[in-house]
């Protein structure tokens, strides 16, 4: 009873998010996968890329920075864990500063200083079918609690990244 218990504690502390795209896998994976084609997708809708550095391998890392239109400057960091190309990616999403510390988010005191994400790709028939699950890992409850409470945001923020990733596909594809 005790593991099914921690199980459910998993699963509700676990973001999914799934996408349909009118595009071939190898194309979706290496749109993920090239620091040309993120700086084009990847983020908040309305801000503007500054630094990016991406070394795409197991044990890699993506350090970007980007600004709000406010003029608000956000740095982040992503951790290559797998890289099963064009199948799956796995990596541990933080916000960081300059020099790719893991800091607390700008919004939050509690919300987790790790989120865990795996992103698989599917096609059939010619559409590529991504799925990203996150979750927070080595948190506290309280930071559990935070990411539970933020998933409505997140939803709508990941659905206007997603839906940046779907229009530069297009253009991609032209």
């Amino acid at each position: 009873m005790e593991n099914q218990q921690a199980d459910q504690q998993t699963e509700n502390d676990e973001l999914v998010l799934t996408r349909v795209l009118n595009a071939p896998r190898e194309l979706v994976f290496q749109i993920w996968s090239e620091v040309e084609h993120l700086k084009n997708w990847w983020g908040p809708v309305g801000f503007e890329w500054g630094y990016a550095k991406l070394d795409f391998q197991p044990g890699g890392s993506f350090h970007y920075q980007m600004r709000a239109p406010e003029g608000f400057e956000m740095w982040g960091k992503f951790v290559y864990h797998e890289i099963e190309a064009p199948e799956r990616i796995v990596f541990v999403n933080s916000f960081s500063d300059e020099e790719g510390s893991t800091v607390r988010a700008p919004f939050s005191p509690t919300f987790p200083l790790e989120i865990r994400n795996v992103v698989t790709f599917t096609e059939q028939d010619g559409k590529t079918t991504i799925t990203l699950r996150g979750g927070p890992i080595n948190a506290t409850e309280e930071e559990r609690a935070a990411f539970r409470g933020m998933k409505d945001s997140m939803n709508q923020g990941f659905n206007g990244t997603f839906n940046q990733l779907e229009a530069y596909l297009a253009s991609v594809r032209e």
